[in-house]
């Protein structure tokens, strides 16, 4: 089953049902997929990177759909491993102040049956990317991120992780917890300023931020911060990457993951951190600019390849 790519991400993917106006009945509901590993994945495929995509899904006709959408968004699919779990999903409103309007059902889902068996994979690839959703969708997926964290830091690829902090997922104690375990397996961690920052380190600023997370062990920290940008500190050097101009929000979710799906394709196709996070700011801000974590896909394309999400 093992795999060589340039980016492997290892997580959750989730079927998704979104409105255009608030969640009523007889509301129309438009189909896709999305999770922060499906976002992620996409972004690396999208700045030139091979990229596979690990997950547990669904063997069942929603999950035959999910292949097909992985496989339009240019993502490997033969890390994909079928389960007769249920898929997990969301639905969800137009949401471009990224404050909520998500209603999940995921527990019991076969993403959450990913386990320690499943990661033998990120021994080969160049860039690993996790989160905390998936240390946080089940005790085995939680021991099967950090497995495969310290397989691909043993290999010598980068691993780039986000906290990702979901309060209805899990609690900010057990976030932190996670986040200390696998800090000195991270090459790269990007949390967010100021809720993860604040909720998860105790830090009041981006940099106090970052030095917590050196502090836990992460190789380099790349704290984004919304319109100021993205705060680069390696504990040698510090600086700052600012913000592209958007035209207009449409979407701010999934942009993170896309930051991190396209920092994971610069650092494995040997950019230097700065340049890696430039692009990834870059990318992160196209993202605004249409519904879904992979929406932006299509609206570069002309409408072709990856739809929706």
């Amino acid at each position: 089953m093992d795999a060589a790519y340039d980016v492997l991400v290892v997580g959750e993917v989730l079927a998704e049902l979104s409105s255009d106006g608030p969640l009523r009945g007889g509301e129309r509901l438009t189909l896709s997929f999305s999770g922060d590993a499906l976002n992620a994945a996409t972004a690396a495929a999208a700045a030139g990177a091979s990229t596979g995509l690990l997950a547990r899904i669904g063997d069942d006709e929603l999950g035959d759909a999910l292949v097909e959408h992985v496989a339009r968004c240019g993502v490997a699919t033969d890390l994909l491993l079928r389960t007769d779990g249920p898929n997990g999903l969301y639905v969800v409103t137009d949401d471009p102040d990224a404050t909520g309007g998500f209603v999940y059902m995921r527990r019991g889902s076969a993403g959450s049956t990913l386990g320690v068996a499943d990661v033998g994979a990120a021994a080969g690839c160049r860039a690993l990317v996790i989160s905390g959703i998936g240390q946080a969708i089940s005790a085995s997926a939680a021991a099967a991120v950090e497995r495969a964290a310290a397989l691909a830091q043993a290999a010598g690829a980068a691993v780039v992780y986000d906290p990702n902090l979901r309060a209805r997922l899990t609690s900010v104690d057990a976030a932190r917890e996670a986040f200390a375990r696998i800090a000195p397996h991270v090459n790269v961690a990007i949390p967010s300023h100021p809720g993860e920052t604040g909720a998860l380190l105790g830090a009041a600023t981006a940099e106090a931020g970052a030095e917590a997370c050196l502090r836990l062990g992460a190789g380099a920290v790349a704290v984004t911060c919304g319109e100021e940008g993205v705060l680069l500190d390696d504990g040698r050097e510090r600086g700052w990457i600012g913000a592209e101009p958007v035209r207009r929000v449409v979407d701010a979710t999934g942009a993170g993951d896309v930051f991190a799906g396209t920092l994971a394709a610069g650092l494995a196709r040997g950019a230097g951190l700065v340049d890696a996070a430039r692009a990834g700011v870059a990318a992160a801000a196209r993202s605004l600019e249409a519904r879904g974590g992979t929406g932006w896909i299509t609206a570069q394309s002309g409408g072709v390849g990856c739809r929706g999400s």
